[in-house]
């Protein structure tokens, strides 16, 4: 299934929509950008409601609050709560540019999350396809769907850019 397809469920644009001209990832994608820019690991993530609605996106913010847990999953399972009303996201969507560590599997799992979409695998901090593989633990009490490598090259590239640059690899 790809990307264009998987993101027909949206419902009509509205102002609390994804854009009509991207799809749910490539937003993720742009969020994971902006993260990059303001020297956080450029990981993003978006959230729709049930009917597509965009109830929330963010990149990662953890240098920014000072929070080791200002993951952009975790950013918007917590406003997408607060706008959905309940901290069980049922029938919502979840796209991260990036696999999902423990941390944020144990969120999503909690938040009931009907779809994970992820793009690049990260075989050294994931935890869905990699690592403990949380959603196949038998404490594990929710596993959303589970789609990866979406738009994995792009996801990757922004990845491997940003630590070039830090490591002051001139090809960056």
């Amino acid at each position: 299934m790809n990307e264009k397809n998987i993101a027909s469920h949206n419902a009509s644009p509205s102002p609390d929509s994804v854009s009509p001209a991207l799809t749910p990832m490539e937003e993720a994608l742009q969020e994971a950008q902006k993260a990059g820019k303001r020297g956080e690991v450029p990981v993003g993530a978006v959230l729709l409601g049930p009917t597509g609605e965009l109830l929330a996106r963010s990149g990662n913010r953890i240098v920014e609050l000072k929070d080791p847990t200002a993951h952009a999953e975790i950013l918007v399972l917590r406003e997408g709560a607060s706008k959905f009303g309940s901290e069980r996201l049922l029938e919502c969507d979840l796209y991260v540019t990036l696999e999902p560590c423990t941390m944020c599997a144990g969120a999503i799992s909690f938040a009931r999350i009907r779809r994970l979409y992820f793009g690049a695998d990260d075989p050294k901090g994931g935890g869905v396809e990699n690592g403990v593989r949380f959603f196949d633990q038998p404490t594990c009490h929710h596993r959303p769907d589970v789609y990866g490598g979406i738009c994995a090259q792009e996801a990757s590239h922004l990845l491997k850019d940003f630590f070039a640059a830090r490591r002051g690899d001139p090809r960056a």
